[in-house]
């Protein structure tokens, strides 16, 4: 039950947590370049 629980909630909002990463990590990888150009 529990794990069926999980696998619905991540198949719901797999999409959604997936894209929030994406757009994290290419936050941090502008962030880390320009950073780089600017000092």
């Amino acid at each position: 039950m529990s794990s069926n629980f999980v696998g619905g909630a991540y198949n719901n909002n797999g999409n959604g947590f997936a894209l929030l990463v994406v757009l994290f990590i290419l936050l941090i990888i502008v962030g880390t370049a320009f950073a780089k150009n600017y000092y």
